[in-house]
């Protein structure tokens, strides 16, 4: 019994028999790295079976990859143990090709039919172009937004990725100098994206959609999406999601008073520049679902071939889907172009002992997964543990009422009193989360300081959380 040795390959396929199906694996591999096909040889196990009609096969083969495919393969007759199997080596193209008008693509160890977006981004990186640098015919100087560009100018003159004499340039000139017009001066796809006054006008997903989740998807609080040009799309999440998404714990040092968000914020601006940066525009929306345990940000696009969590958490080339409007967000300073976002990504959450955030592809995009570990060390299984926490102050059976049991056990009427009080700020957040301390001391008749030392308390006993800042934010009661 003879076996194929060969070493471990993703641009292997073996097939005991030919069909004339196998043109798509045919037309698969010449659309990607290219690859080799056996005929006659198992699957699994390797076993050379042989082919009964080799001399036919060896005719028809290549001709059917020329007729149907236009190409050129290899096919060479092999010999093991007096059988006879067959070779089909195939090249690369240079060109996109079809099987009967539809594109195949060879990806990792699987084929798929290319359509859509996926189609469109393929023809073009094949004619050696990429999608935002396209030129959209329709679009006019009167569809960029000045005051975009002048923020751009601002961040890239900080960043020192670009020349000041740029801030007496016209728009024009500046876009030319980005390489956002054409030969011919029609704006591109990029220069809409990162600058337009109404990118929704040309395209329609050009948004990050952020939705606060109980548990699961079916559980939906609150939701927000932040459309406009994508130069300032970052910053504009970034607050929302201080404002009313996320937690700030708060600690003091001494009588100072410091509030940090849950995630590391550089390694968090890393992470949503990635997402607007390395978009498919001609896909989905930006999606990022903040559950209680975890976040997940989506983008339509998968990683670069052959890329995985591995990949780019070391050292490794950077390979932008839009390097046009990467060179943008690079002169912004707000990326490199060196490959090293995600290796900061890990450096910021190392750094902070949180855990590493996992990524890869999820169905026609790239998902990037964080754990809420701050938002879980102030959300424990509050229950019982929570009298022990306030104790000193509201008395020692607090537990999941916070407060509702004090009176048994409480030692003075001062206690009383602020047990009583913490039970009212519970139900007046209830029924207004966003609140202010200030108007919580002004409905509970007690002065500033007071409200805040008791949400301090309440906050320290896992009882109430922050989620936002202190202007924009909202309380979360924990039950």
């Amino acid at each position: 019994m003879a076996i194929l040795q060969l070493p471990e390959s993703q641009n292997v396929e073996f097939k005991e028999s030919w069909r004339d199906e196998y043109l798509k694996w045919v037309c698969g591999f010449a659309n990607a790295y290219g690859g080799y096909i056996y005929i006659g040889v198992a699957d699994v196990s390797r076993q050379i079976i042989g082919v009964a009609d080799s001399k036919r096969l060896m005719e028809d083969i290549p001709n059917k990859i020329v007729t149907n495919l236009g190409i050129v393969a290899d096919v060479n007759l092999k010999q093991a143990d007096g059988l006879d199997y067959i070779e089909i080596i195939v090249s690369p193209s240079n060109i996109p090709i079809s099987y009967k008008g539809v594109y195949h693509y060879r990806s990792g160890s699987t084929k798929q039919e290319l359509k859509g977006a996926a189609l469109q981004d393929f023809l073009l990186r094949k004619l050696g172009k990429t999608w935002d640098n396209v030129s959209l015919e329709e679009a006019t100087i009167e569809d960029i937004d000045r005051e975009s560009i002048e923020y751009f100018l601002r961040k890239g003159i900080a960043a020192q990725r670009i020349p000041e004499s740029l801030l007496s340039a016209s728009t024009d000139e500046i876009l030319m100098s980005l390489q956002l017009i054409d030969s011919e001066g029609k704006l591109k796809n990029a220069a809409i994206l990162l600058f337009g006054n109404n990118p929704a006008k040309y395209f329609h997903s050009v948004e990050f959609k952020i939705g606060r989740f109980g548990k699961d998807e079916s559980d939906l609080i609150i939701q927000d999406v932040v459309g406009g040009n994508i130069i300032q799309m970052a910053d504009k999440v970034m607050n929302i999601l201080r404002a009313k998404y996320l937690v700030s714990p708060v600690r003091f040092e001494g009588m100072q008073r410091f509030e940090s968000l849950e995630i590391p914020i550089e390694a968090l601006r890393e992470i949503l520049y990635n997402a607007i940066a390395h978009k498919n525009y001609m896909g989905a929306a930006i999606q990022m679902h903040v559950y209680d345990d975890r976040i997940e940000i989506w983008n339509d696009g998968n990683l670069p071939e052959g890329y995985t969590e591995d990949t780019l958490y070391s050292s490794h080339p950077s390979v932008p889907r839009n390097p046009a409007i990467a060179n943008v967000m690079f002169k912004a300073g707000f990326i490199d172009t060196w490959g090293r976002g995600y290796r900061k990504i890990y450096t910021g959450f190392k750094n902070n002992g949180l855990p590493i955030p996992t990524v890869g592809n999820h169905f026609s995009g790239v998902q990037i997964v964080i754990e809420r570990t701050v938002f879980n060390r102030l959300n424990p299984n509050v229950g019982s543990d929570v009298g022990n926490n306030v104790g000193s102050d509201v008395g020692n059976n607090v537990g999941s009422d916070v407060g509702n049991n004090v009176g048994n056990d409480a030692v003075t009427a001062t206690q009383k009193k602020i047990a009583e009080r913490y039970n009212s700020i519970r139900e007046i957040i209830k029924g207004n989360p966003f609140i202010t301390a200030a108007q919580l001391a002004k409905i509970l008749s007690v002065a500033d300081r007071t409200i805040e030392r008791d949400i301090a308390k309440m906050q320290e006993a896992g009882v109430l959380i922050r989620e936002g800042d202190k202007n924009g934010g909202r309380w979360i009661i924990i039950k």
